[in-house]
């Protein structure tokens, strides 16, 4: 119910033309309007996940009001603001797809516009002229509508639902012809056309969310992909600090201005540094390529407690250890010191690392579908899942030693083909569930 609550309270950020507040302070809902790319988005994409996996249509039909206020003036990238209830309302499916098409437009090589920021917040200087261009917005992008088009049909709404495929289908063309690098994606490109994120850059040579989300989009070629996300492993992780950084070599003294993240010192925060929540992205993309051992390791090196096994350890660490932080420090002298602890976002990536893609248990339209990823070493694992009234004790054996792929699979004692989910049952019954990785 908390999960319904807040996705109706973000819904009703959200401004008339689909854009929405990227904070706001309750309860007089006073909050930053900005150029920001990709917090419209975020409103569809947990919206389609959450009806997949709870199977609760209804909540697509609760209205919503939406906010209305003045648009921003051309020569500003934010403005703070009470903004007023407008007295048109939508329902949140409404919201969702007014996100999307507030989303559309592109840029000169046919990638969405990277705005004041996409997720990097910091970078909010590469596309404030309104041609920068964000490789990772497309990916995102492309995964949102391939998540929401579905419900549209559903709905009735199948000419707008084909619209949005047809602009994902010519986005991940574009990509492909414009954004490989020739060993990883590009990040974008800046308003005068400048490459951001390319084996040429000076600094920010490689930016691991743009590669993590080739894959997490499924709208990579698969070569490619892979490519660039052994890149990420080549470059991006430092198992001698435990950490995976955002991007490198950090910004500096380049010419290009990409905005404020070059305020900060090099290694810190999005600068170079681990950005959890950005870095968690490359452990769910190993396992969605199937490399359970790498997929593994990144999410040891990136959970809190691993920080904390040695007073060495903890020294270096220096923050709580049981909690998740937002950042993890690169530079000279504080080299694997953590930062800004008890980050929500943050937690709740890692969670969906552990049992969505790690442990392989998805819960999606009242069924489960069972998809571990795991490494070649572990015999296997057992799970518990609470489903309504039942449970459900998941037993997976892997004695092939592999990471992934289910070759047989019983429910009660039943064999059950194992590429098909399973019905889950709110019977007040304990069912049992073995399967087998080979």
């Amino acid at each position: 119910h908390f999960v319904l609550y807040h996705l109706l309270r973000a819904a009703g950020r959200q401004i008339v033309e689909g854009e929405a507040q990227h904070w706001w302070l309750p309860p007089s809902g006073a909050g930053v309007r900005t150029r920001i790319a990709d917090d419209r988005l975020w409103l569809p994409y947990v919206t389609a996940h959450y009806v997949r996996t709870t199977g609760d249509g209804g909540v697509l039909d609760e209205s919503v009001a939406f906010l209305e206020g003045q648009p921003l003036p051309d020569d500003r990238i934010d403005d703070f603001a009470t903004p007023k209830a407008s007295s048109e309302s939508g329902t949140l499916f409404e919201h969702g797809a007014r996100a999307i098409e507030a989303s559309l437009k592109t840029g000169a090589h046919g990638v969405p516009l990277f705005g004041t920021g996409d997720w990097n917040d910091g970078m909010n200087r590469v596309g404030r002229h309104g041609r920068g261009e964000s490789v990772w917005m497309g990916w995102f992008l492309i995964a949102v509508i391939r998540a929401f088009a579905p419900i549209a049909r559903a709905r009735g709404a199948a000419d707008r639902a084909a619209t949005w495929d047809k602009r994902a289908d010519a986005l991940a063309g574009a990509l492909q012809r414009h954004a490989w690098d020739g060993q990883w994606w590009l990040r974008g490109w800046y308003d005068d056309g400048t490459p951001l994120g390319s084996h040429a850059s000076a600094e920010c040579r490689i930016d691991g969310i743009a590669q993590s989300w080739a894959v997490m989009s499924q709208a990579a070629d698969q070569a490619r992909a892979r490519q660039g996300m052994e890149a990420v492993d080549r470059m991006l992780v430092r198992r001698d600090a435990r950490l995976v950084a955002l991007l490198t070599p950090p910004f500096d003294r380049a010419e290009q201005d990409p905005g404020y993240i070059k305020g900060y010192p090099p290694g810190l925060r999005e600068n170079g540094g681990q950005y959890t929540h950005g870095s968690v992205w490359a452990a769910i993309a190993f396992a969605m390529l199937g490399d359970g051992d790498r997929a593994h390791e990144l999410f040891s090196l990136l959970e809190p407690i691993s920080h904390a096994q040695t007073p060495e350890d903890v020294d270096r660490w220096k923050v709580e250890p049981y909690v998740a932080c937002a950042d993890v420090y690169t530079a000279p002298g504080h080299l694997g010191r953590g930062g800004w602890t008890w980050y929500t976002g943050t937690a709740g990536w890692l969670y969906r690392a552990a049992t969505e893609w790690l442990l392989g248990i998805r819960v999606q339209d009242q069924t489960l579908r069972l998809d571990p990823c795991i490494p070649r070493a572990w015999p296997g694992f057992s799970v518990r899942l609470r489903w309504r009234s039942s449970s459900y004790q998941i037993e997976v054996e892997n004695p092939a030693h592999v990471c992934h792929g289910l070759t047989q699979c019983q429910v009660d004692g039943r064999p059950q083909d194992p590429s098909v989910p399973i019905a889950l049952q709110g019977d007040g019954a304990v069912h049992r569930v073995r399967v087998t990785l080979g």
